[in-house]
């Protein structure tokens, strides 16, 4: 099953393509990108989810539902939010089909025109603050710390799954509060929490920092971002959190009391994560023989494969391996175990690795003699036989070694495609021809961000929030810098 998919030398973006078919994560829809997840792939989404959500809980958020069909006057009210999504947007003009009278199936019905077009969101900064006019009045009210967990439509024209479709699903927070520094602390309260979900639960080291003007959110004041590197040196922006200043509360006339009775407008934020992190998933850890999970995210951690001729055998193994099962299930770990008889051995051994369990038993008559299992783990192809006893304390520290193997792989190939250049030469060399990151000094201009983005592809993937202050020259224009910025290709 191993060879159903395309080498990441030979053709990196069909590998993942082919994975992410084979591997029954997703599928390309009828309608024009869009996508199918399928239930393996909504599975790894549901583990992430689940987590955020906890996340998010424990630093006082609640979930609510906004509509997702969003008046067109709304995004009219904030200039730079609808000049950004503007290009993206899905418009609703109808609301009525008719039989064709021609017979040719149905129609728009011309009569049912709506007075006004509505937005299918892109985002739903505008709904969202209107509605909170009505829920804040005074500083009591404040903070109002908001998650929606919701789908998004954004028009796009080349698209991939995962990574770049025209809907997809994520989760959007909204938050209002009294001060601006209330405001600009949650929004690095989010970042923060990005980054622990992406290299404590994703196993995928990030670079946490903040976007340069040309590449703010749409109406933001800043915006911060977690960028990660994918096997082929690009950068994949993971997440990012956004302080609003008081534009949405000032196009929405979102006021409130403060202790001393003057009336002022909310400080704001918005942050979200989507289904692009399974992209990220599958490209920062996975191989040739297919997906390389994180066991916190894995759906199956483990997989039992009986060893049998005959139902007799099979019966035997059963009693042992449902032993097994029921022992690790009862320490929260997520068994299955496999005895259908539609699939030899061989088949299942290469599906399961193709679908990335972490750890995967293989038990036979032999075993059951001996009173062994072997042991195989998905991230280094390593087998070993041990005894039955002490199996479940094994698989536990085994779990939690792979989990940090993961990481540390992912860790050390950023670390080796780090490099700090200070001349135009050896940044168009390294970016054209080795990949990776970047840090090199930027005279800070939209102009020179502009123009090493047309001439390499590379952007500016953020300013790292640890960046040192250091004097240099611009690599382009060899005008003063204080800082090196991230620099990059990226999906």
């Amino acid at each position: 099953m191993a060879k159903v998919l395309t080498s990441r030398k030979e053709d990196y973006a069909q590998w993942y393509n082919d994975l992410v078919i084979k591997a029954d994560l997703a599928e390309n829809s009828v309608v024009r990108g869009s996508m199918v997840i399928k239930p393996y792939g909504y599975a790894i989404w549901e583990k992430m989810q689940a987590q955020l959500d906890k996340m998010f809980k424990a630093t006082g958020h609640s979930n609510a539902y906004f509509p997702l069909l969003i008046p067109k006057s709304f995004f009219s009210k904030e200039a730079a939010h609808v000049e950004g999504f503007a290009k993206e947007c899905a418009v609703v003009t109808h609301y009525r089909l008719k039989n064709d009278p021609d017979n040719n199936g149905v129609m728009v019905d011309p009569d049912a025109k709506l007075e006004e077009e509505l937005i299918v969101r892109p985002t739903s900064e505008t709904i969202i603050w209107n509605t909170y006019k009505n829920w804040i009045q005074s500083y009591r009210d404040l903070p109002l710390l908001i998650n929606q967990w919701a789908n998004v439509v954004r028009w796009e024209m080349r698209t991939r799954l995962f990574l770049r479709t025209t809907e997809f699903l994520w989760q959007e927070g909204h938050t209002a509060h009294a001060t601006k520094e209330e405001a600009i602390e949650e929004t690095g309260k989010i970042l923060d929490l990005y980054a622990e979900f992406a290299e404590e639960y994703m196993a995928m080291p990030v670079i946490k920092g903040t976007k340069t003007e040309a590449e703010r959110f749409a109406g933001a004041l800043e915006t911060y971002s977690i960028e990660a590197m994918m096997q082929d040196g690009k950068a994949l922006q993971s997440g990012t959190s956004h302080f609003l200043g008081q534009n949405f509360a000032k196009a929405f006339d979102v006021k409130f009391l403060d202790k001393t009775g003057k009336l002022d407008l909310v400080w704001a934020t918005s942050w979200g994560v989507s289904t692009r992190l399974m992209g990220a998933l599958v490209m920062a850890h996975s191989d040739d023989n297919g997906l390389v999970l994180p066991p916190k995210l894995a759906p199956i951690q483990v997989v039992i494969v009986p060893i049998y001729r005959g139902s007799e055998q099979l019966d035997e193994l059963d009693i042992t391996a449902n032993r097994i099962k029921t022992d690790l299930e009862n320490k929260g770990i997520s068994v299955k175990y496999d005895n259908r008889d539609t699939h030899k051995p061989g088949w299942k051994f290469a599906e399961y690795e193709l679908k990335g369990v972490p750890v995967r038993l293989a038990i036979g008559p032999r075993d059951i003699q001996n009173g062994t299992i072997e042991i195989a783990r998905r991230d280094t192809m390593e087998k070993t036989t041990l005894p039955q006893d002490g199996i479940v304390e094994h698989i536990e520290a085994l779990l939690e070694e792979i989990q940090l193997n993961i990481y540390k792989k992912a860790y050390d190939f950023r670390s080796d495609n780090i490099h700090e250049v200070d001349t135009w030469e050896e940044f168009r060399e390294i970016i054209g021809k080795k990949g990776g990151f970047v840090l090199a000094h930027w005279d800070g201009t939209n102009e020179t961000e502009l123009k090493i983005k047309n001439e390499t592809k590379a952007t500016i993937r953020c300013i790292p929030l640890n960046a040192k202050k250091e004097e240099g020259k611009c690599i382009y224009t060899g005008k003063p810098s204080s800082r090196r910025v991230l620099f990059a290709k990226a999906y």
